[in-house]
């Protein structure tokens, strides 16, 4: 289980203390956490930009630092802190990653993609055409 502290406080000072009560996260795991922590230090002197409904969003606008950073990861790792960043409701994390996933499948056929992703055909011959 992952301690956080109570107070305001650096994460430095939260490693070196014990706090007071628990804050648990049950659906993300301390791997997981560590990955989205090390992203979130990364970006924590972007400002946060505010959603425009009629922006187009394009999967090709991640930076290079967020390339790399996912390109460090397994395709699991991939997911699993997408799904981190929904369930910590990590908004801009959350866009990088699923632009991540788009660009994976992006330009492939779709037996490529089920090939890439591990996903059954469970398509009758006649759903399929």
């Amino acid at each position: 289980m992952i301690y956080l502290p109570l107070q305001s406080m650096s994460l430095e000072d939260a490693e070196s203390n014990t706090p007071a009560m628990p804050i648990p996260l049950p659906n993300v795991n301390r791997d997981t956490l560590e990955k989205v922590i090390d992203w979130m230090g990364k970006h924590k002197d972007i400002p946060i930009k505010e959603d425009k409904e009629d922006e187009e969003k394009k999967s090709d606008d991640i930076s290079s630092e967020d390339q790399a950073f996912f390109a460090a990861l397994k395709q699991s790792e991939i997911f699993e802190v997408l799904l981190a960043a929904n369930y910590l409701d990590i908004k801009s994390l959350l866009e990088t990653a699923c632009k991540t996933i788009a660009n994976m499948i992006k330009g492939n056929s779709p037996e490529e993609i089920r090939s890439h992703f591990h996903i059954k055909n469970d398509f009758t011959p006649e759903e399929e055409e």
